[in-house]
């Protein structure tokens, strides 16, 4: 689902400049850094981004594997909604694109204030982190697996 959001852009409550702003971004560029503070979330107009964290493997030996790519319409950084948070991923821009930058706390007020569109916008973001969680489910059950596979697990159960 979609979050409804386009009502709120144009409200004078929710003004561009103070509440939201438009943000260009080029091909590697990093929105976001795992481990920042931050207060924004985002939501994608253009372009295609990339959800990385950082794992240590053993000491000197670091990977950062992609958790998922993010296109048009995908929203994230909602940790922030109503607070400022440390971000738990980075995300880096894979192409150049557009997207929205709000703030939370800004945000978090207006739907207070606008209980219908506040009611939608959690609506459509309790069915995002629905998804989300089923994925990290799926991939889980699949990392349980293959670990059972690699060290020979799998044969004595």
């Amino acid at each position: 689902m979609k979050i409804p959001i386009e009502d709120m852009l144009i409200d004078p409550e929710f003004p561009e400049g103070i509440a939201w702003n438009r943000r260009r971004f080029h091909a590697n560029e990093v929105i976001v850094k795992e481990g920042e503070v931050g207060k924004s979330l985002f939501l994608i107009e253009e372009g295609l981004l990339r959800v990385t964290i950082h794992v240590e493997l053993k000491e000197q030996r670091n990977v950062k594997p992609g958790i998922r790519d993010l296109e048009k319409g995908d929203i994230f950084g909602e940790v922030c909604l109503y607070k400022s948070q440390v971000r738990n991923a980075s995300v880096n821009a894979v192409t150049a694109g557009c997207l929205l930058e709000i703030d939370g706390e800004r945000l978090g007020i207006y739907l207070d204030a606008h209980p219908v569109q506040g009611y939608l916008f959690y609506k459509g973001l309790f069915e995002i982190l629905v998804e989300r969680v089923n994925l990290g489910n799926h991939r889980i059950e699949y990392l349980l697996a293959w670990g059972l596979k690699a060290h020979g697990i799998e044969k004595h159960l």
